[in-house]
């Protein structure tokens, strides 16, 4: 695949260039082998890297369930580590949002193998050249939810929440109720200053928010599977929340007191807990906030 291709994958049709830009440094063109590489994170529950956002793979009573399918052309990939862990057919693959590299390789699996998303980003991928086509279709969910939405039952319980938008419109997270496990997707796609997706409904002023109602809202997790970084801790993603509120925050003042996007750039300081986050993008979410509040 060329780099145009595994771009024009990644954010949907109308996305600006700034959004393009962060994901093209994120995720390397897929081209040769595509190998992933998996890990245990809990009994049952493994995390899939390569080939774009996190993927989970959830072992249950009668099958495995997916969060996340990568970029185009992943699907044997993925296929390949589940196999070395469980031999259960594929049942479901839940998409935590609408970016092509979170479920690019949804087509791959059987159109028997429900795929469940959040409301809005079941409309966003509905708009994605990757799904125009009627062969491609079955990749597109099957079932949505608006707020909660529980997939299974029992010990195999995964609870979807939806508490507003952050990254996108859509951001579910995804909760394995009996290991203690949320997957976040890009919502906390690891230490960093986020993509804020406007062309698919995200936002600047409201990221903090959301993250501070899901993490009142969702009770009983240690364990947390960040988009596109290193399983951590609950915690970790509380201080996720902090560093966004700070950071919105400060350039919220920038921009009422009149400052330009180099001043407010300039001025944030985040705490020192917060020195190794990445914040390459952080002029551009500056920029974001600035149209967001009409400076």
């Amino acid at each position: 695949m060329t780099r145009a291709g595994v771009l024009g994958s990644i954010i949907t049709a109308g996305t600006v260039a700034m959004a393009a830009v962060p994901y093209a440094a994120q995720q390397p063109a897929a081209t040769g082998p595509n190998v992933a590489q998996i890990e245990k994170v809990k009994d049952n529950l493994y995390m899939i890297t390569g080939g774009g956002g996190n993927t989970a793979a959830y072992i249950t009573a009668n099958g495995v369930v997916l969060v996340d399918t990568k970029l185009a052309n992943w699907g044997q990939a993925i296929l390949d580590k589940v196999r070395t862990v469980s031999d259960k057919p594929i049942t479901h693959i839940i998409n935590t949002h609408t970016h092509g590299d979170h479920v690019g390789s949804n087509e791959f699996f059987d159109p028997k193998v429900e795929i469940v998303a959040q409301e809005n980003t079941a409309a966003n991928m509905a708009k994605m050249p990757a799904f125009a086509d009627a062969s491609k279709k079955h990749g597109l969910s099957d079932r949505t939810f608006k707020d909660k939405h529980t997939v299974l039952g029992g010990n195999d319980a995964i609870d979807l929440y939806y508490f507003g938008p952050a990254h996108t419109n859509g951001d579910a997270f995804v909760v394995f109720r009996n290991l203690r496990v949320m997957h976040a997707g890009d919502a906390f796609s690891g230490p960093n200053n986020p993509i804020m997706d406007t062309n698919n409904g995200g936002t600047g002023v409201g990221y903090p928010g959301t993250l501070a109602k899901a993490a009142a809202g969702i009770k009983g997790v240690d364990t947390v599977i960040p988009g596109h970084a290193a399983v951590t801790t609950w915690q970790a993603f509380v201080d996720y929340g902090e560093f966004m509120k700070s950071f919105v925050d400060s350039v919220s003042a920038a921009a009422k007191a009149g400052k330009t996007a180099d001043q407010a750039l300039a001025e944030f300081k985040p705490a020192e807990k917060f020195k190794d986050y990445n914040l390459t993008r952080a002029k551009a979410n500056i920029e974001t906030i600035y149209k967001e509040v009409g400076k």
